[in-house]
């Protein structure tokens, strides 16, 4: 028998029930990633439970899970909070996932099959769709989500055949907390650069197995980013305080 209700519903993921604890760490995740709580931010037990439903344990246990990813911090006698922002930070995380990208890409590049490039092609065309519609100036509501999703499925699918699993765990949560610091650039900057050309080079590199262009590519483009993100931080840091150096740091 087969049910008519969407899985999305039923709050499945890969074909399995998500628990509230999931589906609350997924959402609160969220939350975060996209500014809805700025950095450092308090996290109230009680406003979490309206929000998202569910009792004091299980919204203790999903920021505890976040604790781990560094998306929440825990002040003594201060509760929680949104993690801060900081120059230092993003350029300390872009400077791993130069080392951890360029040696997964180059591995994925050297051993990887017709499964992955078809991966590949079809994680890089979505991406172009939504490039183009921000591109052609769409206002769309979730526009910068999506196109933060596909952008994460288009990395996800460059290195997807490395086949280290520990590279690719502490890749994942390195790339959760750029997405972090990419998205509010997203919000509080002007687009100064052509993004989708920049993957798309680095899309042509992959598919001919040129590995060398492939990892000069994707260092550079990890540059560029950084070069955007922290013009957007700078100008942030000095409309709140020329001294700061954290966004969100807990006074």
């Amino acid at each position: 028998m087969h049910s008519s209700v969407p899985n999305s519903m039923l709050g499945e993921r890969n074909g399995a029930p998500r628990t509230a604890i999931e589906e609350t760490v997924e959402r609160l995740r969220e939350d975060i990633l996209s500014g809805h709580f700025p950095p450092g931010s308090k996290l109230r037990i009680e406003e979490l439970r309206k929000r998202y439903g569910g009792g004091v344990s299980t919204i203790r246990e999903a920021m505890a899970r976040l604790m781990s990813e560094s998306l929440v911090v825990s002040e003594e006698q201060r509760g929680f909070r949104a993690a801060p922002m900081s120059l230092r930070d993003f350029t300390e995380i872009s400077d791993m996932r130069k080392f951890l990208e360029c040696r997964a890409l180059r591995k994925s590049i050297e051993i990887g099959d017709d499964d992955w490039e078809a991966q590949l092609v079809a994680a890089y065309h979505k991406l172009t769709k939504v490039e183009e519609r921000l591109h052609n100036g769409v206002r769309e509501a979730g526009l910068q989500r999506s196109w933060a999703q596909a952008n994460k499925a288009y990395h996800d699918a460059l290195v997807s055949a490395c086949g280290n699993s520990w590279l690719m765990r502490i890749r994942a949560l390195l790339h959760r907390q750029s997405e972090r610091y990419l998205r509010y650039s997203l919000v509080h900057s002007a687009p100064t650069r052509d993004v989708h050309q920049e993957h798309e080079a680095i899309y042509k590199a992959a598919m001919e197995r040129d590995a060398d262009t492939a990892c000069e590519l994707i260092c550079r483009h990890i540059d560029n980013t950084v070069r955007v993100i922290k013009e957007a931080l700078s100008q942030r840091l000095s409309e709140h305080d020329a001294a700061a150096d954290h966004i969100g740091k807990a006074p």
